[in-house]
Order: structure tokens, then sequence, then C-alpha cells
């Protein structure tokens, strides 16, 4: 059984137990009703190797799997290829980071028309971005135009993303954030996840996911009881109910 649905077994039969009344519940009660919650360590480290295979941590990943005996279900190896395309997005190489992506494996590009759509757009975006406006004007029509003439929402982005030209000042522009670093974040973390997808891998790490789970189910606990609750997520620590 997942930690998640460990911790909510437990919020439930609490919540049932205090249906009639908002409850006080001592540290001490409290730690005891944890301690009886039965988690394996093996479970606790595949977690951690979940979350440092997904985010990249390629050394750390390594290391741990050396300390802990966690084996991560994908090889370490390709994690190296992973960042170097996520990285090339970041530093704004879209070309190389397209090259990249086919040597890992042609079928990503060729079986999601959107991914490549977007990576394209972002190449216009650089070319914008460097004043090549000639070359831009060029890749957009001949690149990116056919592709928006098949697909509506290919239009209306390639639509916004020309219309950066039209203004020399690009932070009086309504779509001045396509040209943030936070857009190419944007299309190397898609990327990103395509790749993971294409080796039978989450695209996303599970512990982020259990946190926002913690978080909603205190929330949820919060109008039945008061009880040690963890504010900082940082450090784990309980702290005591206000009476």
């Amino acid at each position: 059984m997942s930690l998640f649905w460990i911790a909510i077994r437990q919020l439930a039969e609490i919540e049932e137990q205090m249906a009639t009344s908002k409850k006080v519940i001592t540290r001490e009660e409290w730690e005891k009703r944890l301690n009886d919650i039965k988690i394996r360590k093996e479970d606790m480290n595949k977690l951690v190797m979940n979350f440092l295979v997904t985010e990249g941590y390629v050394e750390a990943a390594e290391k741990f799997r050396i300390e802990s005996g966690a084996e991560p279900d994908i090889d370490l190896a390709t994690i190296t290829d992973r960042m170097a395309v996520k990285r090339a997005v970041q530093c704004g190489n879209v070309e190389d980071a397209i090259e990249k992506v086919n040597d890992l494996n042609p079928e990503i590009l060729d079986t999601n028309p959107q991914l490549f759509f977007h990576l394209q757009q972002q190449r216009l975006i650089e070319l914008i971005r460097n004043g090549k406006v000639e070359e831009a004007l060029e890749f957009a029509q001949e690149e990116l135009a056919p592709r928006g003439e098949e697909n509506q929402s290919f239009l209306e982005e390639l639509e916004r993303t020309v219309s950066l030209l039209a203004f020399e000042d690009v932070s009086n522009c309504p779509v001045g954030e396509l040209l943030d670093i936070s857009q190419r974040l944007k299309t190397a973390n898609e990327v990103n996840a395509a790749i993971l997808t294409s080796q039978s891998h989450e695209k996303d790490p599970k512990l982020p996911s259990l946190l926002k789970m913690l978080i909603w189910a205190q929330n949820q606990l919060d109008e039945k009881a008061a009880y040690p609750r963890i504010n900082d997520l940082s450090n784990a620590t309980l702290e005591d109910p206000a009476v």
C-alpha cells in the first residue's frame, strides 16, 4: 500500500472518531498513531531514487544506489543524455536539443507533433531574441506556417510568437513573456517529460505529489481536530496545536 493511502486511512479513522466534535490530540497520542504506521525502508529508498532519477541527479542517484541498494528503474547513463537535451533548450540551443532527442529516440518527436511544434516555436523565439528578423520570418513561413494550417492551436501560438516582431520594446509587448527564461524552462520540461515517458518512467517525481497530498490531508483534518501539525515541510517538525 502506498504511503498516501496509509496516511489517508489513518486520517479517515481519526475523522470517524471525531465526527461529532473537534477534539484536541496531544503530541503523545499523535506520535503513537504515527509510530503505529509501518513504512518499509525499501519503499522510502525507492521514493528517494525516483526523485533523483526523474529530476536528473545522476551522480547522487549512483551514490544512493551504492549506499542503499535501491536500483533505479532506468539506465542511469540515459539521465546524462536527457539532462544534456534539457540544458540545450534552457540555453537556447534548440537545434542541438532536437538533434540530441533524435539520437536518443527518433520516435519521440515523430509521434509527438505538439512537442515538435513547441521546439520549433522555441527556435523561432531564439531567432527573434537575437534580432534575426528576416531569418525568423523565413523560418516561420517555411517550418511553422504549414503546421499552423493543419492545427488551429498551433496557428494561434505561431501568431502570438510572430507578433513579437511588431514591437521595438518587448517589455511593453503583451506577449513579451515568450522571451522570458521561463518559456525556455517550460519547453525544456516538456521535452524532459516526453523523454521520460518514452523510457516508461513517470514524467513527474512522486515525492512532490506526496507532499501536496500531505498538505491536503492536513487541511481536511483541520476541520475535525487540533493536532500536532507539520507547517514547515523543509524540516517536517511537528508543531503542537493551539488550544
